[in-house]
């Protein structure tokens, strides 16, 4: 079935145009009304169609601040093909600053291929598959810790069996020069954006970006300029910048570290610090029960720490830390 979401956008149409995604949506204070998602494209030429992301979760801003900019300062004249810009896709959840859709819970990053008939998640999710990835030769989506998790920036590749994008992905990984690179394997039929990627064959990446629900000072600079490089490489801008004087370091696998209950976590790592097997990562501290010791948690894995949660206080489950293993050495 064909998705229900229309565009005032005309994506065949050379020149920059912004206007809206049109969701249908019928509820009490407007019985006729619809979502407006955000969109914006620059044709031009013949290179290769990017449909560039953010707002996936709606609590992750720098890519926001980076599309944002990217829309109102890139010329036309730089542009070879077509960038297609998406910088609120869950507008709901952007909108209220919040992880998942306040509409019907959604996560956006675990709904495709979505439904043409289903909750609003699901409508954005089937229509970016359907509609814009299907138009499309890379996927750029620009996450970052959001209100949880605070990481160093890093650039996510997934790699699939016998993957054609491989090269173009290591390409895009040196001209892209965040600090760190995590590969890890996906599965195609999961409902991730990159999963929905591959069933289009377009090549995909990913980014998280610092996070805990604000944005760091230079950033979106710097991973602007990283971005635009990406950009360059694959032929669809002429502009680009300098590449930072450090190499990312590469990693081919990742854990975690979870609260074993609840309490107050008090972090005993940073986002950036090489970490070691049998390491104390945690403590968890009970203050409801005085004079009770804090329970610690280890690392079980020598590795890089990627991302920290931010808030302290946790519940059995929680992420406290996600961490690079295995890493790739030039």
């Amino acid at each position: 079935m064909t998705s229900l979401i229309t565009s005032t956008v005309d994506f065949d149409a050379n020149g920059i145009h912004h206007g809206y995604l049109q969701l249908l949506h019928s509820v009490h204070r407007s019985a006729y009304g619809f979502i407006p998602i955000p969109v914006a494209s620059i044709k031009n030429g013949t290179g290769p169609t990017v449909l560039l992301m953010s707002g996936n979760h709606g609590d992750e801003y720098e890519g926001q601040v980076i599309l944002s900019n990217m829309i109102r300062n890139l010329d036309i004249s730089e542009v070879n093909g077509q960038l297609i810009f998406l910088p609120m896709a869950n507008f709901p959840a952007a909108e209220a600053g919040h992880r998942t859709s306040p509409l019907d819970q959604g996560n956006l990053n675990r709904s495709f291929p979505g439904s043409p008939t289903g909750t609003p998640t699901q409508q954005i999710a089937n229509y970016i598959e359907t509609t814009l990835l299907a138009r499309a030769d890379y996927l750029f989506d620009l996450h970052s810790g959001g209100s949880s998790l605070f990481y160093t920036p890093t650039l996510l590749i997934s790699l699939y069996e016998d993957d054609p994008h491989l090269e173009m992905k290591k390409s895009i990984q040196k001209a892209f020069g965040l600090p760190f690179t995590l590969f890890f394997e996906r599965d195609e039929i999961g409902g991730f954006s990159s999963a929905a990627a591959f069933r289009q064959n377009v090549c995909s990446i990913l980014t998280e970006l610092a996070g805990g629900g604000t944005v760091s000072k230079g950033l979106p600079d710097i991973a602007g300029e990283g971005l635009l490089r990406a950009l360059n490489t694959i032929g669809v801008v002429s502009t680009t910048s300098a590449m930072p004087q450090t190499s990312s370091r590469t990693f081919a696998a990742e854990g975690s570290v979870f609260a074993s209950e609840p309490g107050v976590y008090e972090p005993l790592a940073d986002p950036g610090e090489d970490i070691r097997a049998g390491q104390v990562a945690a403590l968890i501290h009970r203050p409801e029960t005085p004079g009770r010791e804090p329970v610690e948690l280890f690392f079980e894995a020598d590795g890089v720490i990627l991302a920290k949660r931010q808030p302290a206080r946790v519940i059995r489950g929680d992420c406290l830390f996600h961490i690079g293993q295995d890493e790739i050495r030039d």
